[in-house]
């Protein structure tokens, strides 16, 4: 899952606040596992595919897999750009016995980095939507469709930071074929949404864009973001 922040070293460090169990941070993480676990406990028998964007050290879904009944059913393909949060998650993955983990170096932005790994049952966008402006958070969840199957379930992220998007992404969700079926509660900081996708699926197609990561300091520097 990775952090709202700009640099390499920042979002390394970052990361040990999800060690620290009264973090914000780690508060997030575990209700973003609890969402996992019940999207796989609900999911019909047979494989599952998980894509996981801007995955970072993969604690969300390498921390559900490590006991979940259903490991064994899941491939998946976490994307991260940084090297070294890349090798932590494939430590990660390689001591929990998860064959079935791909780690990848390369572009979460970008569709083709999910090429051969989608049509996905669950789609992770953790960490992003605070990242990226308002117009590339509506772009990404329009060309989400490209890698979910039917009735994929996408877990998103984003602070409620005022102006508050949250209510916008939802209506984001709905004009792009998805339905809400968990949502954290307004006085969260970090808002966990879980959408499950009731449109049509749509092939990956070309490799395009799908946001631009300017960072949460870039987003917030006393002005609003690009487009809200």
């Amino acid at each position: 899952m990775q952090p709202e922040t700009d640099n390499a070293a920042d979002w390394r460090a970052w990361h040990g606040a999800y060690d620290d169990p009264e973090s914000s941070l780690a508060r997030r993480l575990a209700t973003v596992r609890e969402r996992i676990r019940e999207v796989l406990d609900a999911a019909p028998s047979g494989p599952l595919r998980a894509v996981s964007l801007c995955a970072g050290e993969g604690r969300d879904l390498i921390g559900v897999l490590v006991d979940h009944p259903r490991r064994a059913d899941v491939t998946a393909r976490l994307v991260e750009l940084d090297e070294g949060l890349v090798a932590t998650a494939r430590e990660a993955a390689e001591a929990a016995g998860l064959a079935g983990v791909e780690v990848v170096a390369g572009d979460a932005s970008r569709t083709g980095a999910y090429a051969g790994a989608v049509p996905a049952s669950l789609v992770l966008a953790c960490g992003i939507f605070g990242n990226v402006t308002a117009a590339d958070i509506e772009r990404t969840i329009g060309l989400l469709p490209r890698l979910c199957g039917p009735g994929a379930h996408v877990v998103w992220t984003r602070n409620r930071k005022e102006p508050d998007m949250v209510p916008r992404i939802g209506r984001w969700f709905d004009e792009h074929g998805f339905e809400e079926r968990w949502l954290s509660p307004p006085e969260d900081r970090h808002c966990v949404g879980v959408h499950r996708f009731t449109g049509e699926p749509v092939p990956l197609g070309d490799d395009v864009r799908m946001f631009e990561f300017v960072g949460y300091y870039n987003i917030w520097k006393g002005e609003p973001a690009p487009g809200e």
